[in-house]
């Protein structure tokens, strides 16, 4: 096969809805007692990371393995990367192994892109985060998230609850992804941001509307035309600036934090931590002012008392901050990914609907037909080969 992903433009609107759509179907899988399908029996999937990383490193590994794909974990400190080999030969060692699929993460931008050109037809890279560039599955996870989050599946419709604010028709199917009407925030460093520039693009991709929120250090030279020059007409139309959270928190119905990067206190970007905290940060009191039915996320990690407060991220009876929910989905949403780019003998980037590429359950004993709900009326419409396939190798 043929394709990667290295950032969400590649997608497109409808390519991230796919994406998405087919992100349900995982979340299934992960609630299953066994939570494995053998889409990727018999693919090994590279995690090449010459960056520091938790959540998005562990969220492939463990999407591969659900999928039954090896992993070949690769660490930047004890590879012969210290010995002094090139990035291209360290790659090209990597692939000669008989990869499937490498997702890249490099303090560089631009290097997964790179890696792209020097991969063979037969591997997929996957743009795990570059730089400040792009994270295109962080953004994908959290557009699942809150897309989940206001319109809950309940018998397969939307309710009623879902299209308050005008956030969308009420005759929309519950499994058509879409933010129609919502104000979300990005609160923090968002020239510095890789995750802030993909969360930008899947939002608006599914209508919604996008606040920026941060001094003017943290924003680029000239906002306005940065938004304008990557962003489809439509889409930047719907991003807004704002240099103050008090002026805009009533009126968001998310509040998308980012991590406040030290280093930029020492870069004279912003100045204390108390001072960006009191300026910036979501204390108890803004909590307090956030409108009926607002939630939080924030990528990770956290820095308690500077971007949130201890007791707001703590606070579990409200019911509003999602950045576990966030890291659960992350996992479905990179089995989506990797399914998508290797499961399947068509590309991601332009791809028709993903949902019909589903993969068949496996089969559940009789023992354990009431700990697992039917879904057999959602069951893959794939092509006939291809469903044969995975027939064939679920009996197996």
């Amino acid at each position: 096969m043929s394709g990667h992903l290295l950032t969400l433009r590649e997608l497109g609107d409808e390519g991230i809805a796919d994406v998405l759509a087919l992100t349900d179907r995982f979340v299934e899988v992960g609630r299953r007692p066994i939570p494995k399908v053998p889409a990727l029996r018999g693919r090994t999937v590279a995690t090449l990371f010459f960056e520091e990383s938790t959540r998005t490193r562990l969220a492939f590994e463990i999407a591969a393995k659900r999928l039954s794909a090896d992993v070949l974990s690769f660490a930047a400190a004890s590879s012969s990367l210290a010995k002094g080999e090139s990035l291209r030969d360290t790659f090209e060692t990597v692939q000669a192994m008989g990869i499937d699929a490498a997702v890249i993460r490099h303090r560089s931008a631009g290097v997964p892109e790179q890696m792209a050109r020097w991969a063979d037809d037969r591997v997929a890279v996957v743009n795990g985060g570059d730089g400040w560039h792009a994270h295109p599955t962080q953004g994908l996870q959290d557009a699942y998230t809150l897309w989940r989050h206001f319109s809950p599946l309940r018998d397969g419709h939307r309710p009623e609850s879902a299209t308050s604010n005008g956030a969308s028709p009420a005759d929309t199917p519950a499994d058509v992804p879409t933010l129609w009407g919502r104000r979300i925030g990005i609160v923090g460093d968002i020239v510095h941001s890789r995750v802030a520039r993909s969360d930008i693009e899947a939002y608006t991709a599914l209508g919604a509307g996008v606040v920026l929120v941060a001094p003017p250090t943290l924003l680029p030279a000239a906002p306005r035309e940065w938004i304008d020059g990557w962003l489809p007409a439509d889409a930047a139309a719907r991003v807004d600036i704002s240099h103050s959270l008090d002026d805009v928190l009533g009126q968001l119905d998310v509040v998308g934090l980012l991590r406040c990067q030290r280093e930029r206190m020492a870069d004279g970007l912003i100045g204390s931590v108390p001072e960006y905290a009191a300026r910036y940060g979501l204390t108890a009191q803004r909590a307090e002012r956030l409108r009926p039915g607002a939630v939080i996320t924030h990528p990770g990690p956290v820095n308690r008392g500077i971007e949130i407060a201890g007791a707001v991220l703590e606070d579990l009876a409200a019911n509003r901050v999602l950045i576990t929910r966030q890291v659960s989905h992350g996992v479905a949403t990179r089995m989506a990914v990797l399914f998508g780019l290797v499961g399947s003998s068509t590309a991601l980037p332009g791809a028709g609907p993903l949902a019909d590429l589903t993969p068949a359950a496996e089969p559940i004993s009789s023992s354990d037909r009431t700990a697992v709900p039917d879904n057999s009326h959602r069951q893959s419409s794939a092509s006939t080969a291809e469903r044969q396939v995975i027939e064939h190798e679920t009996d197996g």
